[in-house]
Formats: structure tokens, sequence, C-alpha cells
């Protein structure tokens, strides 16, 4: 069964900085495409990040596109994302998952974390 846990999340002023963690069980975490997705109460889940298994692609949401980076270290079982000049808006439980497509869509990804609070004060 795998497992995925979501760390590093937080509150912190607008202009701050996150980095959210993601750790995986099992050992075939550098087969599968890695993302992370949003939620605000009363919305739908929303895409923010994903990236292949090597590493080499990746795409962003365009709310975050050059201010969020994301990584993993396949060595290590865990997704990365590197939250820079953060805003009010991006607010939201802040979940990682994995796919077995290099997809953006919610419904590919099959294995959830249970999420992570993400506050930005403004």
């Amino acid at each position: 069964q795998v497992q995925l846990v979501e760390s590093g999340g937080g509150l912190v002023q607008a202009g701050g900085s996150l980095r959210l963690s993601c750790a995986a069980s099992g050992r075939t975490f550098s087969d599968y495409t890695m993302g992370w997705f949003r939620q605000v109460p009363g919305k739908e889940r929303e895409f923010v990040a994903r990236i292949s298994w090597s590493g080499r692609f990746t795409a962003y949401a365009d709310s975050v596109k050059g201010r969020f980076g994301i990584s993993r270290d396949n060595a290590k079982n865990t997704v990365y994302l590197q939250m820079n000049s953060l805003k009010p808006e991006d607010t939201a439980v802040y979940y990682c998952a994995r796919s077995g497509r290099l997809s953006t869509i919610v419904s590919d990804y099959d294995y959830w974390g249970q999420g992570t609070q993400v506050t930005v004060s403004s």
C-alpha cells in the first residue's frame, strides 16, 4: 500500500516562502509522476505542479508559475514544492499525489496524502 505524507505547511506572511515535502512509502516511487494540488473550502481541488518520474519534465499552474518550484529526490522517495513570493490567495490545503500518467488532471492521480495547511496572511 502506498502512503504519502505531506509536511512543511504553516502560517507565513505575504511575500514569504515555504517548502512542502511529501514522503512516499513503497519501492516504486521513481516510476511515477508526482503532483501537488490545493483546495480551499467550497472549491474544487486544483492543480498546482507536477514532475515526471525522472524529474526532467515539470508543469505548473499559471497562477504559480515563476513563484513555485517542484523537485524530487528519488533516493529519498520525496517530492518537494518550494513556494516563494506567497500571496494570500495561495492559502489552501496542499496535497501531494501519485499518477501513472504525465498529467495535470485530478482524476489521473490514484494515491493522495492527507494534506498540509498553508495560510498566507496579508
